[in-house]
């Protein structure tokens, strides 16, 4: 069954399915791009692999990129020097959390150029919740990559954001109110960019990927892809539509909602 919304659904986020769309849009962003570019280019998926600490009560405190810098601290025992530690009185256990590592992982899709030793010419990127959220190493790297890119115009930047929660990516001047952005950076034109804002009311719109000049651009159109994950992976199948979600939807997401709702058939 199709989603109820023809753009951007806002319940695949809000219920738990957008690391499952994220793979499989990154998927089908590749084989679009593998398929159409001319044969000087290379198409290839990368991916950022990070480490996150889970602290008590589920809070990530802090995170750190393994295979970097191992740290060796001091912990202080009962023979440290000017350190009183009483003694315990029962043999009893108790209970005590631990830390927990959760491995985190965001791909992306490069375009390279086969005939300059591999040179990167565009990186798509499809941001991941942790790329929104300040503070965290999913954001300080991608920040970090994101920089790089705008600050040298080394290469050409696509940044697709369809996650309505999260800090939106800084910019110069302010976005349009939009619950969804999508954004082209050309070499060279940095910092002057071109976005895209997208709803769940209307198709995500095509955006063009850029390759080297002489040769044109490539059009993405992120819809159909969206729309044929929705429904090979059964995603009605894992939604509640009754359910409020946040951020909520707007009145207009509301009332087209309901009247989708009101004219499916019942199920069997």
């Amino acid at each position: 069954m199709k989603s109820p919304f023809p753009g951007m659904d806002p319940f695949i986020e809000a219920c738990g399915l957008w690391g499952d769309l994220h793979t499989h849009l990154i998927e089908k962003i590749y084989e679009r791009l593998a398929d159409a570019v001319p044969a000087h280019y290379l198409v290839r998926t990368g991916e950022r692999n990070y480490v996150a600490l889970e602290e008590q009560g589920g809070d990530k405190r802090g995170s750190f990129i393994p295979d970097v810098n191992v740290t060796s601290h001091r912990v202080e025992t009962a023979t440290d020097e000017n350190v009183a530690v009483a003694e315990p009185t029962t043999q009893e256990p108790y209970s005590i959390r631990a830390f927990i590592d959760e491995e985190l992982r965001e791909p992306f899709v490069e375009i390279l150029d086969a005939d300059n030793g591999n040179r990167l010419v565009t990186c798509i990127e499809v941001l991941s919740p942790s790329n929104k959220k300040s503070s965290s190493a999913g954001w300080d790297l991608y920040q970090r990559k994101r920089q790089g890119l705008l600050l040298t115009g080394s290469a050409n930047l696509i940044e697709i954001d369809l996650l309505r929660n999260g800090r939106r990516m800084p910019m110069a001047d302010p976005w349009r109110p939009s619950p969804y952005r999508l954004v082209v950076a050309r070499k060279g034109s940095a910092p002057h960019c071109k976005a895209w804002s997208a709803c769940s009311l209307k198709p995500l719109p095509s955006i063009p990927v850029p390759l080297l000049r002489p040769d044109p651009d490539v059009p993405l159109d992120l819809q159909p892809m969206i729309d044929a994950i929705y429904s090979r992976s059964k995603y009605d199948r894992s939604i509640d539509y009754e359910r409020p979600i946040s951020p909520p939807l707007s009145p207009e997401e509301t009332l087209w909602l309901d009247q989708r709702l009101s004219s499916r058939p019942a199920p069997a």
